[in-house]
């Protein structure tokens, strides 16, 4: 049986629309229950709507108060028995509600090499500080910004000649790969976060 996911976005959705390509292709074993947005205006909604996927919208009155707006989501996702919720450029932290019910089965992406520059301006910061070597990170969120347990990461050596949009280029290349072929890894079984925090992930 597929794993289901229920895909959470803020913005243009290009990480949504790498794991719907994936799922078309067949390299990823899953299907998407819901894509759930922080924005009415998001274009991840136009690329879920565009693949026949089911949508959700919460108002920025739920917003104001984001247990509620957790409470919301969280009950649509469990109602169509979700395995895994994925972040996939969802501007907002999650809360108790979210995490209660989904307890490290809630997956993130970021484009730094954690715990190097968490934060919403990871690409920026990166280039601002000059690292030679930056890269991706998919982990599992927690109540901690950007500190939840490590499942994969991938580097970026950076070229003197970038500059910071050439540099965000190359680090959503590997977002578009690296984040569906992880999530096929939890579609595996493989991934297991060990008592200490850290993650473990089986070879095949």
């Amino acid at each position: 049986m597929s794993t289901r996911l229920g895909v959470l976005v803020s913005g243009g959705g290009t990480n949504l629309q790498a794991i719907i390509d994936r799922i078309a292709d067949g390299s990823l074993d899953a299907s998407i229950e819901l894509v759930v947005s922080s924005r009415p205006d998001a274009f991840g909604l136009k690329r879920a709507e565009k693949a026949g996927l089911q949508t959700l919208t919460l108002s920025k009155e739920i917003y104001a108060d984001p247990m509620e707006a957790d409470e919301v989501i969280a009950s649509e996702l469990v109602a169509r028995k979700v395995d895994y919720v994925i972040m996939a450029g969802y501007m907002r932290m999650v809360h108790d509600p979210l995490l209660a019910s989904f307890p490290n089965r809630i997956v993130n992406l970021h484009p730094a090499l954690l715990p190097s520059f968490p934060g919403a301006h990871a690409i920026q910061d990166a280039f601002d500080r000059g690292v030679k070597v930056t890269g991706v990170t998919v982990h599992f969120a927690n109540a901690d910004y950007d500190a939840g347990p490590i499942i994969a990461q991938r580097a970026l050596p950076i070229r003197e000649d970038w500059d910071v949009d050439e540099l965000e280029a190359h680090i959503h290349d590997i977002e578009h790969e690296l984040y569906p072929a992880t999530i096929q890894l939890l579609a595996e079984g493989r991934v297991n976060v060990r008592e200490n925090g850290t993650v473990e992930v089986s070879p095949e």
